[in-house]
């Protein structure tokens, strides 16, 4: 069958791993990103994308569910997660990447696809081409963020999202801090910076009455609680960031021999181990309070901050009562869209999105129909199929932005009276198993797999590369 290109808006990890799965696929695509000529408010980079919440991919074991959904997208091909493992940091139990180095590799295997056509430039109208892909991400404004409304007939839902500095590896006190994991796992990935009780009552006073930044609209937000600004969450209460990100719990001060009052962590944030940022510090605080309070920290007193935190607005549709579980939009099938706008969160959700958005328009593009499509479909047995179950279920009358976790997947069966580590590796048997069934199911698709780039469907598998 012959194909006409996939228009695909958008290259960060949704739209650049749709691309990539359609043109695994043997579907040309043409895909435009307005950077490098034109940057959103979040973005600093060239290349394709780039992280700026945070340079984590969360957790890496499969009793967590990111953990597995990041193995369930290892067995599909994934383009994101296979840059990512080559680009790993040491972070304990997490996958994390040298930011710089992930955003190049992307970039540079999908540069160098022979179906992919990458062109530089702003979209301000949704194409009218019969298969498109809207991954544009939470920063969508202007033109196209009108277009989309108009196309979907629907207001847009928005919250507002933060990310957290960071400051130069030199600059970090070693007479105090000191590198340590949480229960030793890991390695000691991170450097952790320990508070007596003073110190910690001094730190949270000024933090509570900091000045913050001025955000457009801030009085009217909806805060993703996976996202709170460190100032805000210090708010509810004296001990809540006690108990939340400077939780002291498995780290022990070597100074003292004891577990510290409060502790804050930092992680390392590029290959060469020069960055560090402060793991949960995502702030609104103005940049002089920020450089202020947070040398309060024990070890962080003479830190230089390379990025100081920022605030700013994630904009999302209603999916439940637009996009179906394929995430394509029901009264316009060849429609779909990946990524944050759909309110999954998180930047593997985004991908896992992406991923699925382009294997379905794959499967259309060859001619499937909906019901042979849906077939296809990961199913809610899986951690990928539950967040497209979540995205598209018109029963959700308060929709909120959303991350991976094993409430969304489908439970099992007769296993009442199994201790709930013995449930929870059945769940993990079963999602992988139907994982590696549609994958190899799949394979035959797979005509341009680039070897270079360490991606391989399921053992079993017999790509045609």
């Amino acid at each position: 069958m012959t194909h006409g290109r996939v228009q695909v808006v958008g290259a960060g990890l949704a739209g650049c791993e749709a691309a990539w799965q359609l043109a695994c696929r043997g579907i040309p695509v043409t895909l435009s990103e307005m950077k490098p000529g034109q940057m959103s408010p979040a973005h600093h980079l060239p290349t394709l994308s780039e992280l700026v919440c945070s340079n984590s991919l969360r957790a890496a074991r499969l009793e967590n569910a990111v953990g597995l959904l990041k193995e369930e997208m290892r067995r599909l091909g994934s383009l994101i997660i296979a840059c990512a493992d080559q680009t790993a940091l040491p972070a304990g139990g997490a996958l994390a990447v040298d930011r710089d180095q992930f955003s190049r590799l992307v970039t540079q295997h999908i540069d160098e696809h022979p179906l992919i056509r990458r062109v530089s430039v702003r979209v301000d109208a949704v194409p009218d081409d019969d298969l498109v892909i809207i991954a544009t991400g939470p920063l969508t404004d202007s033109a196209l963020f009108d277009a989309i409304n108009s196309t979907l007939d629907t207001a847009p839902l928005h919250f507002f999202d933060a990310a957290a500095p960071i400051v130069e590896a030199d600059s970090i006190d070693r007479t105090v801090a000191f590198y340590q994991s949480r229960y030793g796992r890991g390695g000691d990935d991170y450097i952790n910076c320990p508070m007596d009780e003073a110190e910690y009552e001094a730190f949270w006073q000024a933090l509570v009455s900091a000045r913050t930044a001025d955000v457009h609209d801030f009085d009217r937000r909806q805060i993703f609680e996976g996202c709170m600004p460190i100032e805000i969450m210090a708010a509810r209460g004296r001990d809540t960031i006690r108990f939340g990100p400077l939780k002291p719990v498995g780290l022990t001060d070597p100074r003292t021999g004891r577990e510290p009052y409060a502790c804050v962590q930092l992680r390392q944030d590029n290959h060469a181990a020069s960055l560090y940022n402060l793991v949960g510090f995502q702030t609104r605080l103005a940049f002089p309070e920020q450089q202020r309070v947070f040398r309060l920290i024990p070890g962080l007193g003479q830190a230089v901050f390379v990025r100081y935190g920022v605030m700013h607005r994630n904009t999302y549709v209603p999916s439940p009562q637009v996009l179906d579980a394929d995430y394509s939009v029901r009264k316009r099938p060849g429609l779909y869209f990946a990524g944050q706008i759909t309110g999954v969160e998180g930047y593997v959700e985004s991908a896992a999105s992406g991923l699925v958005a382009g294997w379905q328009a794959a499967l259309q593009a060859d001619g499937l129909d909906r019901a042979e499509r849906q077939a296809r479909l990961p199913g809610r047995e899986t951690v990928i199929g539950s967040l497209g179950d979540y995205i598209s279920d018109e029963r959700v009358r308060h929709f909120q932005p959303m991350n991976a976790n094993f409430g969304l997947v489908a439970a099992l069966e007769g296993t009442g009276r199994l201790k709930k580590e013995a449930r929870l590796r059945q769940l993990i048997e079963r999602s992988l198993a139907r994982i590696d069934q549609l994958a190899a199911a799949d394979d035959v698709r797979l005509r341009f797999v680039h070897k270079s780039v360490g991606i391989s469907m399921h053992p079993d598998a017999k790509n045609n590369v």
